[in-house]
């Protein structure tokens, strides 16, 4: 597989950087040669520096990032229970009727959604956890504080930034960031408007010279070696690793993943309040039902969901689990480990590579 600047200037072996929010997953993705990017966005301050801590002794010297959310928010109350006086008699109403409808026991482990309430101290306390700790890499995504990328790269960590238009790409190089991912709508998670296939090109020509990461739906290697054409340094993949072994799915979400194709996920605002891409399930059915209230944004949809959802979770509701998960769903319908995702990558990109070659031919 080919080798990039972005690969020597990280001391990475393969251009395929991975995000997720297991440890074990990064772990393996670093050993297999790649760059892990270990999701923090649901963790609570104290136990991201836990996390990293664990990560960097388990990793030896190779480098890893952190990724943290930076969202708009429509309200800045300071606990969840102030937040539930704002939610809306209908809302509650309609919550309240599909625990009953599907009869769902409460939950009794922690959870982040039901525990936990986003605003600007929760995200300067997850901040400030991660730059005091020796991670690699900073990496912003739904939103680009210029203060923590200035404040990264003073204690000599890689910083990255996702974007989701070209437009965004002016204020990721004044905020000095210093490799951009650009993400496309067929990425699983909170994303934006725009196909990978065409935001990728406009984000290199916008770039200014740099690295630039293809992210969203990416799950062959046929794509990373369209990724290199399309000018992007390397990839960046999210859904894959819900199919291993590494990352432990509970079963009734990984039957569901395993068995969808692309057309199985849809682009909701169900889960959190803004636009985020999930596998189907009856939760998003129900939302977009007739009737249906529309959901609350940002951070008022998780007060109003979050011990639902952390039931779902916990008691694995089968018509109701769901998962972040990108089109490029399709191609994880196996449970795997990292390792043979990434060797499958590296092959696949090799002959697609090759039968580039033997395609094109040069003019005499």
């Amino acid at each position: 597989m080919q080798r990039t600047p972005l690969c020597e200037r990280l001391g990475i072996e393969v251009p395929i950087f991975g995000f997720s929010h297991s440890i074990d997953v990064a772990v393996a993705l670093a050993e297999a040669g790649g760059f892990p990017v270990f999701g923090a966005a649901r963790e609570a301050p104290d136990k991201i520096s836990e996390d990293i801590a664990l990560i960097k002794k388990r990793l030896r010297g190779k480098p890893f990032g952190v990724d943290l959310m930076y969202p708009k928010l429509a309200g800045e109350e300071s606990s969840r229970d102030e937040a539930k006086k704002k939610l809306p008699a209908e809302h509650v109403a309609f919550v309240a009727a599909l625990k009953a409808k599907y009869s769902i026991p409460d939950p009794v482990k922690p959870n982040f959604f039901a525990d936990q309430i986003r605003n600007q101290a929760f995200f300067d306390a997850q901040t400030r956890a991660v730059l005091e700790s020796e991670v690699s890499a900073v990496v912003t995504a739904v939103g680009l504080p210029k203060d923590v990328v200035q404040a990264a790269k003073a204690r000599g960590k890689t910083t990255f930034a996702l974007v989701g238009s070209a437009r965004h790409v002016k204020a990721a190089k004044e905020a000095g960031v210093d490799i951009l991912v650009a993400q496309g709508y067929d990425a699983g998670g909170h994303t934006g408007l725009v196909g990978t296939y065409t935001l990728v090109p406009q984000v290199v020509e916008a770039s200014g010279g740099l690295p630039v990461l293809a992210a969203g739906g990416v799950g062959h290697g046929r794509q990373i070696a369209a990724a290199f054409g399309l000018g992007a340094q390397g990839v960046w993949l999210g859904t894959a690793w819900l199919a291993t072994r590494e990352y432990g799915t509970p079963p009734a979400l990984l039957r569901k993943l395993l068995a969808a194709r692309s057309e199985d996920t849809v682009i909701t605002r169900a889960h959190s309040g803004k636009p985020c891409r999930v596998v189907k399930s009856s939760w998003s059915d129900e939302w977009d039902a007739e009737g249906a209230p529309k959901p609350l944004p940002m951070p008022y949809q998780h007060v109003l969901t979050g011990e639902l959802l952390a039931a779902i979770e916990e008691h694995q509701v089968e018509p109701l689990v769901y998962e972040a998960a990108g089109q490029s769903v399709a191609w994880f319908n196996e449970l795997t480990t990292v390792a043979a995702i990434v060797e499958r990558l590296k092959t696949e990109t090799r002959a697609a590579l090759d039968e580039m070659k033997r395609n094109l031919k040069e003019e005499a």
